[in-house]
């Protein structure tokens, strides 16, 4: 389960998803009147979304969307840490993870969710848990998941043998946080900034209080809480607006409102009387440095304002933080944002820099520039510049149902789902003098926590102002007109094919386009380049890596800002990727922005300016990167592990370099030596780009082949052809000392290749084994019965052109249990080559992963992303469906033998990274380990 407690560059994108609908839609497009059934109040409507209210108090939003085979149902609970009291921080998210173990109807949720092909989670923040579930849109599927949130609303197990064990899975995902300092001394600040109110504890809780919490005290926690007049579902997607608000009167209505009464919360943090300091030592590779200033909760009026601010300050490159610590090479990194919240909360700023830098001239220049904003405020260009970029992400991210499904829960959790709108419809209309009012008002030294005290004659105090009256403000909004609607797409092999048109043609670039109508007319598409050879790209794999890298940095007629700015007018996000040898491009647009958005991505790929400023930044960020990494378990546990199980020579382009070595190849890498490789391997003769979505065909296909048709490379471009290496078992451990979370990784190859007659049985086999959603045989044994992971499962890999595979799995767990978890893994290891899977085992996950694999094609980027490669690969998503053909005729006999004949458990290699010294020394020492199973605690 995710605790959103990390930073991002922009606050309000967590909460972006709902807040756009731009599109207009024609009056015949207006839904039908919906019968609603007796004892079920209609409520408002806002562009598509309507509310309904059930007799016992559950609030019900229904958001159909027919243009995607999917249905999203989302189950918002208003509570979240702020609701803790004292001694049970972390019950919330402890009680998220609680409700998965199991309820009356529903034993085996995890079961059932990998079954019905399910993407799930549970979220705890703030102000809110939610329990979500993507899944096909059947009327199975739908019956399924609303008897399921019904059930386990009420009926939830919340037994204290399955707490014994998921205490310490939460605990570890806790000491998962614990391994990076940035996030710690996030927390520690946030801690100090707020004396009284709970937003001042972290989502996940204290560790003694996740240890020792009573279940006596956690069953009444949910049965407080977790009851209808105390929550809102939300079901988006491809439904029938009439027969759902049935079904959920059916699954829903017979559940009682409860007698109880709740309290709201009234605890309102005192006016901060002076800068407050926070100094953290611990073992860390950087330095960071932050600021934290009081504001105003997510409902005010000015909160679209403050999110204008950040992003002014911290967009890269215009952001004035950007220009005053990363182009002075100041710091190597830095970011801002805020979260909407229920009561005022905060905006967080940061900066991150190598340990040989100065943490007091980074301070000077952070505090400096965030001082100035309310003295020298923003341009009108600097503003518009900024509310395009949020506007753009927002109408983007709008037009897909699942997102709009779980980001209500944020407005929900704020006060009014109706906020993401007013949200909007304010953010149009930052101006300039609103950005100074809001600057000057809250970003004062006496507001901020980051720096040591000094005295202050005369403070100069912030009053934060309380949430509004919600009601009023809500009270008879309309919103707009309904964004264009999309067509109910078949997301099934037989119709994507019919429907994809190819061009390909040798030497040049070869294209594969899907048109259909859209949600928004929204469009997505993948390019790739490929280039070079074995031979020809030996030791250029750090040259080949920055030159990908500085494509996106500005070009020979355009700045890195003014290519940022026209992304933004065009409503384009664009993210250029890649090394080794090839280079993609992801885009997503609408339909009429298309052509101009690929011209503008061929000026990145054609005509990059490798400014020498640039590729300084790039240099000191990657740098900075690898720093912050030299410690953490999981960089040196995947670090070795690739080299252990593809052991490249060193002149290979798909050598895995040591951190030492990233360092002396980053350094002597020259901008010379970026321009001669551009030169000699950037062309398109051996490109593919695939497009999925809203688009004219005849327009995209001459902006395509008339930008990239007779680009051409000058050295020639081979595939780089893998072998097989039988890798002897080689277990390591590896020393990360002070580090509270450790990672295992366990593989070995498999002379396979994905047209293998073995390969859909071990495909089935893996998801058995450690796939799936909590229910997998690694997962039911390390995680749920003995909790002793919060992340574990496995992977399995076949090349499609060479016989190289590989079966891997994955634990993160605390030290001490370093034994427990390895027993447990060769364990379930040896019980899958004895006693292989059963037929119901084989038959439950082969329809969960068939509809999953459904899912997956019916989302647009991923979709454009399998028909770019399989240009390159000469397939057809006939593929597709012949492979699961034979994944429905599998036999146990079949799984089973293939997962004998490819995966012997004593050919293994483990690498464990981790403080196993301090575990041992604790050990010789007799004091307990620091995570139980089973019995008292």
């Amino acid at each position: 389960m995710f605790i959103r407690n990390n930073p991002v560059r922009i606050g309000t994108l967590a909460v972006a998803l709902l807040v756009s609908s731009l599109g207009i839609t024609s009056a015949q497009d207006k839904p039908a009147a919906v019968a609603v059934p007796d004892g079920i109040t209609k409520g408002a409507s806002v562009e598509g979304i309507t509310e309904y209210t059930l007799k016992n108090g559950l609030k019900v939003l229904l958001f159909p969307d027919p243009s995607k085979p999917t249905i999203t149902v989302n189950m918002t609970y208003l509570v979240g840490s702020r609701h803790e009291g004292l001694g049970e921080t972390g019950m919330a998210h402890l009680l998220e993870h609680m409700v998965f173990k199991g309820s009356t109807k529903h034993p085996n949720i995890p079961q059932e969710l990998t079954t019905h092909g399910a993407r799930p989670n549970g979220t705890t923040w703030l102000d809110r848990t939610n329990y979500f579930e993507t899944f096909a849109a059947t009327d199975e599927n739908l019956n399924w998941a609303l008897d399921l949130e019904s059930d386990r609303m009420v009926n939830s197990f919340i037994k204290n043998e399955d707490l014994q064990s998921e205490f310490s899975v939460v605990r570890n995902e806790f000491e998962s946080g614990e391994n990076n300092p940035g996030r710690v001394l996030n927390q520690r600040v946030v801690s100090a900034a707020f004396i009284w109110h709970n937003y001042g504890n972290s989502t996940i809780g204290n560790r003694s209080d996740i240890e020792k919490v009573p279940i006596a005290n956690l069953q009444a926690f949910y049965k407080k809480f977790y009851q209808p007049d105390n929550s809102v579902l939300v079901v988006a997607g491809k439904i029938d607006e009439a027969k759902t608000l049935k079904l959920v009167d059916q699954y829903f209505g017979a559940i009682p409102r409860p007698t109880r009464v709740l309290q709201p919360t009234y605890s309102i943090e005192p006016t901060q009387d002076g800068e407050r300091n926070v100094t953290l030592r611990r073992m860390g590779d950087t330095k960071v440095v932050s600021s934290l200033y009081h504001i105003m909760p997510g409902s005010h009026p000015d909160y679209p304002t403050m999110d204008v601010i950040t992003d002014v300050l911290t967009s890269e490159p215009s952001g004035r933080l950007y220009k005053a610590l990363i182009e002075t090479k100041k710091a190597a990194q830095e970011y801002g944002y805020s979260f909407t919240t229920k009561d005022p909360g905060y905006v967080y700023f940061a900066t991150e820099l190598l340990k040989e830098k100065s943490t007091d001239v980074a301070k000077a220049a952070l505090l400096n520039t965030l001082d100035s904003i309310a003295i020298v405020p923003p341009t009108k260009e600097e503003i518009d510049r900024s509310k395009a970029t949020i506007l753009k992400d927002l109408e983007l991210q709008f037009k897909n149902a699942e997102s709009v499904g779980l980001a209500l829960s944020e407005f929900i959790a704020t006060g009014d789902w109706r906020l993401g709108f007013l949200y909007r419809d304010a953010l149009e209309k930052v101006s300039v003098a609103d950005v100074q009012r809001v600057a000057k008002y809250y970003f004062k030294p006496s507001n901020r926590t980051v720096g040591i005290f000094e005295p202050d004659p005369s403070p100069d105090r912030v009053d934060v102002p309380n949430p509004p009256d919600i009601a009023a403000m809500v009270k008879d909004y309309k919103g707009r007109a309904l964004v264009a609607q999309g067509e109910a797409f078949d997301p099934s092999p037989a119709n994507i094919e019919s429907r994809t048109h190819r061009t390909e043609q040798a030497n040049t670039i070869e294209l594969a386009l899907l048109p259909k109508t859209t949600r928004g007319n929204e469009v997505n598409a993948r390019m790739t380049l490929r280039y070079g050879d074995v031979n020809s790209l030996k030791n250029k794999g750090t040259i080949a890596d920055l030159t990908a890298s500085m494509l996106d940095k500005g070009t020979t007629t355009r700045t890195r800002q003014q290519l940022k700015d026209e992304f933004d007018k065009l409503k384009a996000q664009v993210n250029v990727f890649g090394g080794g040898n090839q280079v993609s491009a992801n885009i997503k647009t609408t339909k009429e922005n298309l052509p101009a958005v690929v011209k503008l991505v061929a000026d990145m790929l054609k005509n990059p300016a490798f400014d020498a400023n640039e590729f300084d930044k790039l240099k000191q960020e990657q740098l900075a990167q690898i720093e912050s990494q030299r410690s953490e378990p999981q960089a040196i546990a995947g670090m070795t592990f690739q080299r252990t199980m593809n052991p490249y020579p060193k002149d290979d382009v798909r050598y895995t370099q040591t951190p030492d070595e990233q360092v002396a190849a980053i350094n002597a890498t020259k901008l010379d030596d970026l321009k001669q490789f551009y030169k000699d391997f950037y062309g398109a003769q051996s490109s593919t780009f695939a497009a999925v979505g809203d688009f004219d065909e005849a327009a995209v296909k001459k902006a395509v082949t008339g930008e990239f048709g007779t680009w051409k490379a000058k050295k020639p471009f081979s595939r780089l052809v893998s072998v097989y290496n039988d890798v002897k078992p080689s277990p390591q451990s590896i020393e990360t000392p002070d580090k509270a979370n450790a990672l295992m990784l366990a593989g070995v190859n498999i002379p396979l290749r994905d047209d293998d007659p073995d390969y859909p049985a071990l495909v089935l086999g893996n998801y058995m084994l450690g796939g799936g959603f909590l229910n997998s045989r690694l997962a039911t044994r390390i995680r749920q019965k003995e909790g002793i992971s919060y992340g574990v499962g496995s992977q399995l890999s076949a090349n499609p052109l060479d016989k190289t595979g590989m079966f891997m799995t994955y634990a993160i767990y605390n030290p001490d249990n370093a034994e427990r978890l390895e027993k447990a893994f060769r364990e379930e290891m040896e019980r899958v080559v004895k006693d292989g899977f059963t037929a119901e085992e084989i038959q439950a996950a082969r329809s969960g992963y068939l509809q999953s694999r459904m899912v997956s094609r019916a989302q647009d980027p991923s979709l454009s992303s399998t028909l770019n490669n399989y240009l390159y690969l000469n397939r057809t998503m006939n593929w597709d469906a012949d492979f699961e053909k034979k994944m429905e005729s599998l036999t146990p006999e079949q799984v089973n033998t293939a997962m004998k004949r490819h995966i012997d458990p004593s050919k293994i290699s483990i690498i464990k990274a981790g403080d196993f010294a301090k575990s041992a020394q604790k050990a010789a020492d007799g004091k307990p380990a620091s995570s139980v199973s089973g019995g008292k605690k």
